[in-house]
């Protein structure tokens, strides 16, 4: 982890967020990866980080969707404005079946331990923790990204596993350059791909998605 001091306000974010209102690579897999794991139940989710709620218009309609951001674009009854590095994860008194955090914890700073024990206080036993985290030792990966959370894969699972078990890891797509191919054939078949392949993944993944349970 490094410059822990450098947070990101609402100013900062009720701009920055509209460049994720549209769908993009990794957001349609993780509605794909959500949709599978409720595999036709109702349930809860909980999406930390949500931006403008673009996922909730992929997700299946047995999933009742929360979310929470610093800068809620529009206020709705299941969105909730919160400064999740000044206030503790939680959406009112709920607890949640599904908890996502997609390009969350680049920004957490050093309160990465503190939001995963607070996470798995709200997701009910037997619940899924879905979140991504960047692969800094990409072979093209650019060392000037906005992050105040900078670390190694290793270093972020070896946190995480202090407060779950993680059960999948996989790299959300992979290529040469630190981008996700906007090639038909090439993203359909890396949108199926939820597999970690040795010597390939470390150097080419983008970005790594684990998919994780409570521990006892």
């Amino acid at each position: 982890m490094s410059d822990s001091d450098k947070n990101f306000k609402k100013d900062y974010w009720i701009k920055e967020n509209l460049a994720f209102s549209q769908v993009h690579f990794r957001l349609e897999k993780c509605a794909n990866i959500v949709n599978s794991i409720a595999n036709g139940t109702r349930c809860d989710l909980l999406d930390l980080g949500c931006g403008p709620a673009a996922l909730a218009r992929l997700l299946h309609a047995n999933i009742n969707y929360f979310g929470i951001d610093i800068a809620i674009q529009d206020s709705a009854p299941n969105l909730l404005e919160k400064d999740l590095l000044e206030s503790e994860v939680g959406f009112r008194d709920k607890n949640f079946d599904i908890i996502v955090a997609s390009g969350f914890f680049e920004y957490m700073g050093d309160s990465q331990c503190q939001k995963f024990n607070e996470i798995r206080k709200i997701l009910k036993d037997g619940g899924t923790f879905v979140v991504t985290y960047s692969n800094i030792n990409h072979r093209d990966w650019h060392p000037d990204q906005p992050w105040n959370n900078v670390q190694t894969i290793e270093d972020f699972k070896r946190d995480l596993r202090s407060y779950f078990l993680i059960n999948r890891f996989f790299g959300s797509s992979h290529n040469r350059r630190y981008y996700s191919s906007t090639r038909r054939i090439i993203r359909n078949i890396q949108m199926n791909l939820n597999v970690y392949i040795p010597i390939i993944s470390p150097k080419l993944a983008l970005e790594y998605f684990l998919i994780c349970s409570k521990k006892d």
